[in-house]
């Protein structure tokens, strides 16, 4: 299957893309020359910006300080939610600690975090 290879080439496959979405509704055949071509060009935009533009995985430090940030609340507020101390919080923030299995678990469902990235994989 062809790719896009360059900067240009996706640039246009965007435009293009855009310029088919109103053209392809939720009853479009699939058999329509649009729809083919929309799920053709959407698939090597989204190859392409997985592979120059991917954020990766944010890590489980940033996702708590999105999660305080998001709650309005502060690492002393989030010690009595976690059931920890605010210096672990603290230690958790900065790295010099990781979460145990148990505090983990407590992390992932007071804070609705996804518990992959709680474990790290």
């Amino acid at each position: 299957m062809t790719r896009i290879e360059t900067e240009d080439q996706y640039r246009w496959a965007l435009q293009r893309v855009e310029e088919l979405l109103p053209l392809v509704k939720d009853d479009t055949p699939l058999t329509d020359p649009h729809s083919i071509e929309l799920d053709l060009l959407s698939g090597m935009v989204a190859d392409y910006s997985d592979q120059h533009y991917s954020i990766g995985t944010p890590s489980l430090i940033d996702v708590i300080k999105l999660r305080m940030y998001e709650m309005g609340i502060n690492q002393t507020r989030l010690a009595q939610i976690i059931g920890v101390s605010p210096s672990r919080i603290s230690e958790y923030l900065s790295g010099k600690k990781v979460p145990t299995l148990k505090q983990g678990k407590r992390i992932s469902e007071k804070l609705n975090i996804d518990p992959a990235i709680v474990l790290g994989v």
